[in-house]
């Protein structure tokens, strides 16, 4: 959640006047007021709408709730100009591949409007740019710059600029080690032999990316009429999104968009920002069932009308800055929002039952808790992930890659449901190299197998650095306070992301109707291969473990 600060004096006079009433339709709108004073109002912004993390993104948002400007917001977009061109070098595809560009012109800014932007792309950093790593942005008075622009990638001792905040040129280590914003984000380029940097085509530095903008070419003032936006990461579909969120805020204080030409090599070319909106379907019989309403078409319509939207024969017109709508259940959501959760009237089911907590999740409570005692830290990673984490970094060549249940027409790159735990554990070691050592990690959660299209509980363990001895000590306390036996053999196949005679197949024994023991094989422990390390860039050695926790479930007293 992110805090946004209003100008009290402006809200009132662009918006209305901020008695109880108006303060009771903010909350109910979804952002409850922090704090107000005489001065300022502060907003709770919850991470699902980045697009209200500025003054002009809330105040059109708003505006269409309280039936003022309703319905869906157009802008002017207009095609690029003679050079507005950004020529993106293939030295930043093991960097930051991607960039994703726009100028505004035409601004008026005043230290009001200054400070708003400033303060929406820090916001964008922290929130949807997971603090720059995900994606960083840069805005820069066009006046300075000459174009086209170049977005390309250097030895850091070869970068040399005047970074904001500093007197003097410095170099790209320089920065990192030396200049306070810079050893701040070092870690998102620690590594990195080369790093990016876009420059002008008077070979001046406009910024070294995710870090800092140059002080000659970076800095926006009062006089500064039209800017150069940029917002480079690793997801370019993420990136656009991010881009559509700024430009737009910027229209809402005077400017006018201009596209620009990305030319990423001779055959893909790419034009952002792209305002255009999707179509997404709506059902009145779903959006009355699930709010607990009864409306009828005319209603729906002026209530997505209040959101936002334009809406016409079930089909509901999306803007291109709402990035938090992927389901038709986000729109019912804003339905209930322009409904008014507060007109919902409270009904006593028909049916009376008795609650009881079901024995699976009694039982991995039980499992959590004995590892905890253990000093693991639990982890819970998304159910949905991609075939780059699920497959190929774990050894898998493209034909090899086992079936998997996959989503129709997805919104991001997460477009299959996971198949195991074990490479969400590697990911989530490959993301924290920076933290404290030992690291002794564990997941429950489903994972979801095509053949049977059914899900399964399963429990993954991972101790970096670890070794074989280390874990199955682990899991043979595990399992001794589960009161359960098992043993480990040598298994006749290995999985790939083993290393072979350092791996182990975890059977359970359990005892049949005729007291006759039978063997089970719920899963394997090992060390992981050191190729597989390498693909997930992890210096120490990792050792892991897998279990399905289905039969268990059956077995615990």
């Amino acid at each position: 959640m992110a805090n946004i600060k209003l100008n009290k004096k402006q809200f009132e006079k662009e918006i209305g006047k901020l008695d109880e009433k108006m303060q009771e339709k903010i909350s109910l709108f979804g952002t409850p007021i922090g704090a107000i004073t005489d001065e300022e109002v502060e907003l709770e912004v919850f991470p699902n709408r980045p697009d209200l993390l500025s003054y002009y993104g809330f105040k059109r948002a708003f505006l269409a709730y309280l039936g003022k400007k309703t319905g869906l917001k157009k802008y002017k977009v207009n095609s690029p100009k003679k050079d507005y061109t950004v020529r993106i070098d293939s030295s930043v595809k093991d960097v930051r591949p991607f960039t994703a560009c726009a100028i505004v012109s035409g601004l008026k800014l005043t230290s009001e409007g200054i400070k708003d932007m400033i303060d929406l792309q820090e916001r964008l950093h922290a929130t949807i740019g997971r603090k720059r790593k995900k994606m960083a942005i840069g805005i820069y008075p066009l006046e300075e710059i000459k174009l086209p622009i170049t977005y390309m990638a250097f030895e850091p001792d070869k970068i040399k600029f005047m970074p904001l905040g500093a007197e003097k040129e410095m170099s790209g280590l320089e920065i990192l080690e030396k200049h306070p914003v810079g050893k701040e984000y070092a870690p998102l380029l620690s590594g990195k032999s080369k790093f990016p940097i876009f420059i002008d085509s008077q070979k001046n530095i406009l910024s070294m990316p995710p870090v800092i903008n140059s002080a000659l070419t970076g800095r926006v003032t009062e006089k500064t009429t039209s800017v150069f936006v940029e917002c480079s990461g690793f997801d370019f579909e993420s990136l656009k999104k991010c881009l559509n969120i700024i430009v737009t805020s910027l229209a809402e204080m005077g400017g006018e968009i201009y596209q620009m030409e990305l030319e990423y090599d001779k055959s893909k070319k790419q034009i952002t920002p792209d305002l255009s909106t999707t179509k997404e379907k709506i059902s009145l019989e779903n959006t009355n069932k699930l709010i607990g309403i009864k409306i009828d078409e005319r209603s729906l319509k002026n209530l997505l009308e209040k959101m936002g939207y334009e809406y016409s024969k079930g089909f509901v017109e999306v803007p291109a800055w709402r990035t938090d709508i992927l389901h038709e259940v986000d729109l019912i959501e804003d339905v209930a929002v322009a409904y008014g959760y507060d007109n919902l009237i409270p009904e006593i089911p028909e049916v009376a039952t008795n609650g009881e907590e079901q024995r699976s999740e009694v039982i991995k409570r039980k499992i959590a808790e004995i590892l905890v005692g253990t000093n693991m830290l639990e982890t819970s990673n998304y159910h949905l992930t991609n075939q780059k984490t699920q497959f190929i970094l774990m050894g898998f060549k493209e034909k090899s890659q086992p079936d998997c249940i996959k989503i129709e027409s997805s919104k991001t790159d997460y477009n299959i449901l996971r198949t195991d735990l074990s490479h969400y554990a590697l990911k989530v070691l490959s993301e924290n190299l920076d933290k404290e050592y030992p690291q002794r990690l564990f997941e429950i959660g489903k994972v979801f197998t095509s053949k049977s299209k059914s899900e399964e509980e399963h429990l993954a363990i991972s101790i970096s650095p670890g070794n074989f001895t280390e874990l199955k000590q682990t899991l043979d306390y595990l399992f001794k306070m589960l009161n359960l036996n098992i043993e480990v053999k040598e298994p006749d196949k290995v999985p790939l992301h083993f290393i072979k005679g350092r791996v182990g197949e975890i059977i359970l024994k359990v005892k049949d109707e005729r007291n006759k023991e039978k063997s089970k094989p719920i899963g394997f422990v090992g060390e992981i291969h050191p190729e597989i390390l390498k693909n997930w860039k992890i210096r120490m050695p990792v050792a892991l473990l897998e279990i399905n926790l289905e039969e268990i479930f059956e077995e615990v007293q």
